[in-house]
C-alpha cells in the first residue's frame, strides 16, 4: 500500500502539501499596525499586538524634522540645547506556533479534517514569520507526545517543524485520546520554558475543551507576549444536517436523528454559546480569536481575516 493510499489527501497531510503553501504565505500580516481599523487585530487589539517594537539607541542633537515627541527634555534642560532620543526597530520578534494534532482534530465532514487545516495554517504562519525576518519555532501537541522545535531564523528549522506535524498527523490513524489535563500540563510547562517576553504565540486548535486550565495558561502567556488563537472547526460541529446520521469510531457507533428540529437547534446553540463565551473571556485580555473552517481554502480564509491595509 502506497502512502497516498494509506494516508488519503485531505484526511491526512503530507510534507509536500505543506511546502507548497510557502508560495501562498503573503498578502496578510499578524501585525496590528498593518491591519484595517475594524480588523480583528486592529482597534483594541492593536495595543496588545505590538509588532517588533523599538530599541533605544542614543541621544543626539535635535535635527529639524525630528518628531517633537522624541525630544529628551531632561538632557535638553541640562545642556540647554535641544536633544532627541533615537530609536531603531527591534531586529526580531520571535514566534512560537502551537498546533494541536490530538484525536479531536481528526474529524471532517465535507472536505478536510481539522488536523489537516491546522497543519496548513501552521505552515502558512511559519513561512510568513520567516519572510518577515524573525525566528520561528513550534510545538506539536498530540495524543502520543509533544514535539518541540526551538525558534530559529532558518528555513531548515521550519522543515523540521513541518515534518513533526506530518508525523503526528499520521499517528492519528491509530492513536487514542489521553487524559487532557495531564497532556495539557506537560505541554504548558514546555511552552513556558521557551516563551519569555515579546514573543508572538499562535495557538491552533479546535478549542473544544474550554477548560479553566487552558484559559488560565493562555492569559498568563499573554501578559508579556502577543497571543493569537485560531479555532479550527467543521460545519457539522456547528450544525447537524437535517437527516439521520450514523457517527462512530472503531469501537462505538451513534445514531443521530437530524430530522429532529429541536435537536438541531439545541446543538447549534450549544456550539455558538460556548464559543462566544470563550471569545468573551479572551477579549477581556485583548486576545483575538480567529475562526477557520474545514471547507474553504485555508490561505484564502487567513487572508480575508488578516488582509493587509
Amino acid at each position: 500500500m502506497t502512502d497516498s493510499e494509506k494516508y488519503p489527501e485531505n484526511i491526512f497531510i503530507s510534507l509536500n502539501d505543506l511546502l507548497k503553501l510557502e508560495h501562498f504565505s503573503k498578502g496578510f500580516s499578524f501585525l496590528a499596525s498593518k491591519q484595517k481599523v475594524r480588523s480583528i487585530l486592529g482597534g483594541k487589539h492593536a495595543s496588545k499586538l505590538r509588532g517588533r517594537g523599538l530599541d533605544f539607541e542614543e541621544v543626539r542633537n535635535y535635527v529639524p524634522g525630528d518628531d517633537i515627541r522624541s525630544i529628551d527634555w531632561k538632557v535638553t534642560a541640562r545642556t540647554q540645547k535641544t536633544h532627541s532620543r533615537v530609536y531603531s526597530e527591534e531586529k526580531e520578534k520571535p514566534a512560537l506556533i502551537v498546533v494541536d494534532q490530538s484525536k479531536s482534530m481528526f474529524f471532517g465532514s465535507i472536505k478536510k479534517t481539522k488536523s489537516v487545516v491546522a497543519a496548513e495554517l501552521a505552515a502558512l504562519a511559519a513561512f510568513k514569520v520567516l519572510k518577515e525576518g524573525d525566528r520561528v519555532g513550534g510545538v506539536v501537541f498530540a495524543d502520543n507526545g509533544i514535539d518541540i522545535i526551538y525558534p530559529k531564523r532558518d528555513r531548515k528549522n521550519i522543515l523540521r517543524f513541518l515534518e513533526k506535524i506530518v508525523n503526528r498527523n499520521r499517528e492519528l490513524i491509530d492513536s487514542k485520546p489521553v487524559e487532557f489535563e495531564k497532556a495539557l500540563t506537560e505541554t504548558l510547562s514546555k511552552v513556558k520554558n521557551i516563551v519569555t517576553h515579546d514573543f508572538l504565540v499562535i495557538i491552533i486548535s479546535d478549542f473544544q475543551r474550554y477548560r479553566p486550565e487552558l484559559i488560565k495558561f493562555i492569559t498568563r502567556i499573554s501578559r508579556h507576549n502577543d497571543v493569537i488563537l485560531a479555532k479550527v472547526y467543521d460545519p457539522m460541529e456547528q450544525s447537524i444536517p437535517d437527516r439521520k446520521l450514523i457517527a462512530g469510531d472503531k469501537e462505538k457507533q451513534l445514531l443521530i436523528d437530524g430530522n429532529n428540529a429541536k435537536l438541531r437547534t439545541d446543538f447549534k446553540n450549544v456550539f455558538e454559546d460556548e464559543f462566544e463565551q470563550f471569545k468573551a473571556k479572551m477579549k477581556k485580555h485583548r486576545i483575538p480569536v480567529l475562526s477557520i473552517d474545514t471547507v474553504r481554502e485555508t490561505d484564502v480564509q487567513i487572508k480575508e481575516i488578516l488582509k493587509r491595509t
